[in-house]
């Protein structure tokens, strides 16, 4: 029986040898109904025709015994559809459910054939019988082996996979630099994945002011901000001029949409070198973070590589998906940064202060870190009488939290300077608003910290006090020493050692102002903690070089400014710095006229005799009503509600200033006069002719002082000058006034 089974399965083989073409097509048309998702891909449907006719021809051989069971082994070509199937994501089962029924039509063909071979139902029996052990023999190394190519395949592409995916983790976003950022994802996108990437970003992802950007990007411009092949290094024309896409092209859709598009033998569409080539594959992959859309990634193969395939475009949307996140941090960072630095700026000063008893120069350096901006503030307030106070502050903490506290700081600071209190007393009450703002806040007790440095400079006493609450105390540089050769000078420099107070914010304990001489030409430098602890030399030898640099100082502050930046902090600084420095200079004694008064009101008319001959040899007879007027005021107020020694002092600079000073700690108020009071005008007449007039205390009581504005002189010039023609002082605005204060 066994021997005519053997020849009647000769007999069947050799009969369908010839229609192996016919068995073939039949077979893919009925597994084309069965499993319609196979057959979506083309290139495949080919790779199936060869696979199935390299399969029946197999089973074949070993139905004829040609191969035994031990020997036989799948066509080549179905690893290779395995691994495609692999690449393209199509699951396993569809494959090995195909192989299943591909088995069972083949069988149910092959029976029909043989049944009509012969008339002896137990032969045909026996002959279905062998083809089915064989056939399931066939099947089962079939799958076996393209089950291993497959998970083979799918086990390397997640290795490369995971490869990129970690080397774009680690190199995409690395900075927080848009730029930069662009150029990672190039660096990235041409190690093994492709031949060329280009990264063009909407104009509103890259420009400084922010902007608002949607999904909506019909005529959007775009800026190229990253090109590059494998084994160069990036190119980014950031700076070049904006484009955008022809309208209808692929990267137009891509970006109108938000859709990836994967292209195969594009057709030419430039010379340029970003532009697809002929039987280029293109892979297009918008750039969108958080519901934005900020740009698009262009990746090209050339016809020599493997097209992209579909799990290409899976492992470029991840890394396009990655790189977009750090693209937007960037862009919100540098937006961020930009708004917060503008705020600091807006709450520092914005020009540089004019003072006729100091010249300034100061300059404000965030860190180079995230958080970019501190609590760092300085500034510069003209007080009465030839006085200006000097203020560097520094809020702990980072951030726009401390920019907003150091600006109401720095208002505090102003409110209480323009009521003329002591350094100490100022601090005092600053205090007092640190641990007001930091309760309303709801900070825990010491949660608002602050360092506060208020000195004040008189130019008409050339002495300077200064109280500290935990700030840095400033540097002296003293006794210039001219050096012809060089144009600069030599001077001597010390770190004032002075009582120093606690921080702001600590609330019951004491300040303390010292006071000490300052020659003329003398140069305080203020500094916050940044320009002496940033550098690498530590806090000792950042005062060296801090000496070694104001020991020889060019006539210019602001090379002073640079000059101790330059030296002492590096290009990325830890933290902010303020400096502001100072050179000082004396008010000449001939613009000072001071009488002392005796508790008598006979003594109104002599000190306003007085002031009538000292504006008769200043040459300003314009001002002697308004001037007599309010010296009869302040004298007459000092007598009748002030206690002895009395003193008036007129002092000449870039106005005219009456100070009328006694032992009282009284101050007046100024208020509406009834109608049959006999007294409340007098300072009404005062406030209505001067300029400004106001109330300082001091330790052994108080001043009362009036400002009055010089007349203008007619010269033709167009400037606006005031001028003295009794003392040959010319004050024109707004210089310096370097001829009524001599310079160093």
């Amino acid at each position: 029986m066994s021997a005519e089974v053997d020849k009647l399965l000769h007999r069947l083989v050799q009969g369908l040898r010839p229609q192996v073409g016919e068995r073939v097509d039949a077979l893919l048309r009925r597994l084309r109904d069965e499993l319609p998702g196979l057959w979506e891909h083309e290139d495949l449907a080919v790779l199936a025709l060869q696979e199935v006719t390299g399969h029946l021809t197999t089973f074949l051989d070993l139905l004829d015994g040609q191969v035994s069971m031990d020997e036989v082994a799948p066509p080549e070509l179905a690893m290779e559809v395995s691994r495609e199937c692999a690449r393209r994501g199509l699951p396993l089962s569809g494959l090995l459910r195909a192989y299943r029924i591909g088995h069972m039509i083949l069988l149910r063909q092959m029976q029909a054939d043989a049944s009509r071979l012969t008339d002896d139902p137990e032969l045909v029996g026996d002959i279905v019988a062998r083809m089915t052990d064989a056939g399931f023999a066939y099947v089962d190394i079939g799958s076996e082996l393209v089950v291993t190519a497959y998970q083979e395949e799918r086990e390397r592409r997640l290795r490369r996979r995971l490869a990129m995916t970690d080397a774009a983790g680690r190199r995409i976003g690395t900075t927080l630099d848009i730029t930069r950022t662009a150029g990672e994802l190039v660096e990235v996108g041409t190690d093994d994945f492709a031949d060329l990437v280009v990264v063009d970003l909407l104009d509103s992802a890259v420009s400084e002011t922010p902007e608002p950007h949607h999904r909506g990007t019909d005529d959007a411009l775009l800026r190229r901000v990253a090109l590059g092949t494998p084994g160069a290094v990036p190119d980014c024309p950031a700076g070049g001029p904006g484009h955008r896409y022809p309208e209808g092209s692929m990267q137009e859709r891509a970006l109108r949409s938000g859709q990836p598009v994967l292209r195969t033998g594009v057709e030419p569409r430039g010379s340029a070198p970003w532009e697809p080539e002929a039987g280029d594959s293109v892979l297009l992959l918008p750039l969108q973070a958080r519901g934005a859309v900020l740009g698009l990634v262009q990746l090209f193969r050339g016809p020599s590589a493997a097209p992209f395939d579909h799990e290409d475009l899976s492992l470029g949307q991840e890394i396009a998906a990655r790189a977009a996140v750090s693209i937007d941090n960037a862009r919100r960072y540098t937006h961020e940064r930009l708004t917060a630095l503008t705020l600091q700026r807006s709450l520092l000063p914005q020009r540089p202060v004019r003072s006729a008893v100091v010249e300034t120069a100061a300059r404000y350096l965030p860190s180079g870190g995230r958080a970019g901006l501190g609590g760092d503030w300085y500034d510069v307030i003209p007080l009465s009488g030839a006085r200006v106070a000097l203020v560097v502050g520094d809020v702990a903490g980072r951030g726009l939290e401390a920019a907003a506290a150091m600006g109401r700081l720095r208002m505090a600071v102003r409110a209480f300077a323009d009521i003329d209190l002591m350094p100490d007393e100022l601090l005092t009450h600053l205090d007092d608003v640190v641990i007001r703002l930091s309760r309303e806040e709801g900070r825990d007790e010491g949660g608002l910290s602050a360092t506060c440095l208020y000195a004040v400079y008189d130019a008409s006493t050339r002495t300077c006090s200064l109280a500290s609450a935990g700030h840095v105390l400033p540097a002296l540089a003293t006794a210039p020493r001219p050096d012809a050769s060089s144009g600069s000078v030599a001077t001597s420099v010390d770190f004032l050692d002075v009582p120093m107070g606690p921080p702001l914010g600590r609330g019951g304990l004491p300040f303390e102002t010292a006071q000490f001489d300052v020659p003329e030409g003398s140069l305080l430098a203020f500094y916050t903690d940044g320009l002496i602890e940033g550098g690498a030399s530590g806090d000792t030898g950042s005062r060296a070089v801090l000496r070694e640099h104001l020991a020889t100082t060019p006539k210019s502050l602001d090379a002073v400014c640079d000059g101790l930046l330059d030296a002492l902090l590096p290009d990325q600084p830890a933290d902010d710095t303020t400096l502001l420095v100072a050179r000082t200079r004396a008010l000449d004694a001939r613009h000072i006229a001071a009488l002392d008064v005796p508790s008598d009101p006979a003594a109104v008319s002599r000190a306003r005799r007085f002031a009538a001959d000292r504006l008769e040899e200043w040459g300003l007879d314009d001002l002697s009503f308004a001037t007599e007027l309010i010296v009869s005021e302040l004298v007459t107020n000092a007598v009748r509600y002030g206690r002895s020694p009395i003193q008036l002092r007129m002092i000449l600079q870039s106005a005219l200033t009456c100070e009328v000073s006694d032992a009282s700690s009284t101050a007046p108020h100024l208020r509406r006069a009834r109608t049959f009071d006999e007294g409340g005008r007098g300072l009404l007449l005062v406030a209505q002719m001067a300029d400004r007039w106001g109330t300082r205390h001091c330790r052994d009581g108080k001043v009362i002082w009036a400002e009055l504005p010089l007349p203008r002189a007619d010269d033709g010039s167009g400037e606006g000058t005031r001028a003295v023609p009794g003392v040959d002082l010319t004050i024109t605005v707004p210089s310096t006034l370097d001829d009524a204060f001599p310079s160093a």
